[in-house]
C-alpha cells in the first residue's frame, strides 16, 4: 500500500487541493513523488501532538535565538519572530545541479555587464540593450564610470529568486544584487530542522550548507586590496533599527569579523580606519549592508549619518574592497531584467539555463497599452523597490487599486514593469493539525570571488496566507529548510 493511502496520512491531509500549480510533495494524481515517501512516511506515523510539540519547539528556538525581521509601517510593533513552517521543502540532485548551473551562467554574464557598462559600454553602442534605460535607472552610478573593481568583481553576494511554473521548469522572478539578505534564516531553519527531525534529516542525505559562513569570509578575503595578505574585514551595517540586524550580527559573529556603523569608520589620506579601544586600525574589505545612498554623504545622500565620509574615495584609491560594489543596483531593476537573456547570449554566447518571467515594459506603447487594459490579470512592479512594496497583484486587487497603478504608470512608465500572474508551485505547510499548500519561491545564495560558489540549498519563502502569492516576509510571509539530496 502506498503510503498516500494510509488512513494516518489522510487524516493528516485533511483538505490539501491538487490544482494546475505544481505540487512539490504530491503528483497530480495526488500520489507522493518519489524523493517526499520517507517525509511522508514520517508525517504519517507521527501522533498529532507531536507535530505540535515539534513547531512549538521550533518556535522556542527561534524566539531564544532572537531571529527577528523587522516590519516598517505597522503599528503593531517592528520586531517579529521569522514565520517558519517545519516541513522542509526537498530537491533533488538533479534538479539543483540545473539550478547550479543556471545561476552560475547568469552571474558571470551579470558581472561582466557591469564591467562593461561601467567602462567601454560595448553592448550599449551594440544596442543590445537600450542606452536610456542605463542611464535613466535610479541606481545607476556615473562615479563607477572608468573605475578599476578589485579583481573585476562587481557582485560578490547574490539572492536570486526562483520561481516553479506548473510544468515543473524553475524560472528567474528577480536578481538582488545590491543587499541581498535572509541567508541567515537559512542557516538557522537547518539549525534547527537538524535537531527536530534527527533521523528523518541523517536518512535523506542532505547536502550541508553549514559552511556557508566561512565562504563568505574566503570570498571576501579574495577581494582584498593587492598588498594585504592579511586583510581586516569588516561588516557594516544601517544599525539596530535595520530590518535585517538580526543577519548582520548573526553573520559577523559566525565569521569572526567585526560589526561596524559609519559612524565606527573614519577615512584619512584615502585609508578606512576602525574606531577601536587602541586606537584606530585600518580596514581593508567592507561587507557592505548598507544602500549606495547612504554609504558615503560626500558623494551619493549628503544627509546620511549611515555610511562614512570619504568612503568612497577611498574605494576609488584601491584601498579598501567594498562590496557589492557600488552602481551593481543597475543590473537588478527590474525593467533591465526583460534584457538577461540577451545579456547571457552577448557576452557568453549561450543560451540561458534558467529563463525569465514574460516581462511588459511600460516605456513601450504597445505593451503599456496591453497592460492598461489588463490590470486585473497582471502583476505590476515598480523597478525599483523591493520586499514586495510598491506592487500590485491584478486578480487580488480592487478596481480603485487598479484605478491608481494605471494613473502611476501613465505618469511614469520608466518606473513600473508587468508580468503575467504566475500559479508558481505549492509545497505542503503544517497549518494546525493538518498538512496545507502554500506557494514557494527559492532564493538560493550565490558568492562570486576568485569563482563562483553556491551552497546546496537556499531560503525556500512561503506564503503563509491561504491563496497569497506574496513570500515576502515584510508582507506576511515565512520560510521553509531546504534540504537538497545527494
Amino acid at each position: 500500500m502506498s503510503v498516500d493511502s494510509t488512513a494516518e496520512l489522510d487524516a493528516l491531509y485533511g483538505d490539501y487541493p491538487l490544482d494546475r500549480a505544481f505540487d512539490e510533495m504530491r503528483e497530480p494524481n495526488g500520489d507522493v513523488r518519489p524523493h517526499y515517501q520517507a517525509l511522508a512516511e514520517t508525517l504519517a506515523h507521527l501522533p498529532p501532538d507531536e507535530l505540535q510539540r515539534c513547531k512549538q519547539s521550533a518556535d522556542l528556538s527561534f524566539l531564544t535565538q532572537g531571529i527577528t525581521f523587522t516590519v516598517y509601517g505597522r503599528q503593531e510593533g517592528t520586531e517579529q519572530i521569522f514565520p517558519y513552517d517545519l516541513l522542509p521543502r526537498l530537491v533533488t540532485a538533479a534538479e539543483w545541479d540545473l539550478i547550479e548551473r543556471g545561476l552560475t551562467q547568469r552571474i558571470t554574464a551579470l558581472n561582466l555587464f557591469l564591467r562593461d557598462v561601467y567602462s567601454e559600454a560595448k553592448i550599449l553602442n551594440d544596442r543590445v540593450v537600450p542606452r536610456e534605460l542605463v542611464y535613466s535607472c535610479k541606481h545607476y552610478r556615473r562615479q563607477m564610470r572608468g573605475l578599476q573593481v578589485p579583481r573585476n568583481v562587481y557582485i560578490s553576494v547574490v539572492g536570486s529568486d526562483l520561481l516553479r511554473l506548473n510544468t515543473g521548469e524553475f524560472v528567474v522572478l528577480e536578481d538582488n544584487l545590491r543587499v541581498p539578505s535572509g541567508v541567515s534564516y537559512m542557516l538557522t531553519n537547518r539549525r534547527v530542522m537538524k535537531r527536530t527531525f534527527p533521523q528523518l534529516f541523517h536518512s535523506y542525505g542532505v547536502r550541508p550548507i553549514e559552511h556557508y559562513p566561512q565562504l563568505l569570509l574566503a570570498t571576501l578575503r579574495s577581494l582584498s586590496p593587492e598588498g594585504r595578505p592579511e586583510p581586516n574585514i569588516v561588516l557594516l551595517t544601517p544599525g539596530v533599527f535595520n530590518s535585517a540586524y538580526f543577519e548582520h550580527t548573526y553573520l559577523a559573529r559566525q565569521m569572526g569579523i567585526d560589526l561596524v556603523e559609519g559612524r565606527d569608520l573614519v577615512t584619512h589620506d584615502n585609508v578606512v580606519y576602525m574606531r577601536t579601544t587602541d586606537g584606530l586600525k585600518r580596514v581593508d574589505v567592507i561587507y557592505r549592508r548598507v544602500d549606495d545612498d547612504f554609504s558615503d554623504p560626500l558623494i551619493f545622500r549628503a544627509d546620511s549619518i549611515l555610511g562614512c565620509t570619504g568612503l568612497f574615495n577611498a574605494y576609488r584609491a584601491g584601498n579598501v574592497t567594498v562590496t557589492n560594489a557600488f552602481g551593481t543596483g543597475l543590473a537588478d531593476d527590474k525593467a533591465l531584467y526583460a534584457y538577461v537573456p540577451d545579456i547571457v547570449h552577448y557576452y557568453l554566447d549561450e543560451d540561458p539555463i534558467l529563463n525569465n518571467v514574460k516581462t511588459f515594459l511600460m516605456t513601450e506603447d504597445k505593451a503599456r497599452k496591453h497592460v492598461l487594459a489588463n490590470l486585473d490579470k497582471l502583476v505590476v512592479k515598480a523597478v525599483g523597490e523591493s520586499g514586495g512594496y510598491g506592487m500590485l497583484i491584478g486578480p487580488h486587487s480592487t478596481a480603485r487599486q487598479r484605478e491608481e497603478f494605471a494613473g502611476r504608470i501613465e505618469a511614469n512608465p520608466r518606473n513600473y514593469i508587468a508580468q503575467p500572474t504566475l500559479d508558481f508551485s505549492r509545497a505542503p505547510c503544517l497549518i494546525g493539525n493538518h498538512l496545507e499548500p502554500r506557494h514557494v519561491d527559492l532564493r538560493p545564495y550565490v558568492l562570486f570571488g576568485d569563482k563562483v560558489n553556491i551552497v546546496p540549498g537556499g531560503l525556500t519563502r512561503v506564503a503563509l496566507e491561504r491563496g497569497s502569492l506574496v513570500v515576502n516576509s515584510s508582507q506576511g510571509g515565512g520560510s521553509k529548510d531546504t534540504w537538497v539530496l545527494e
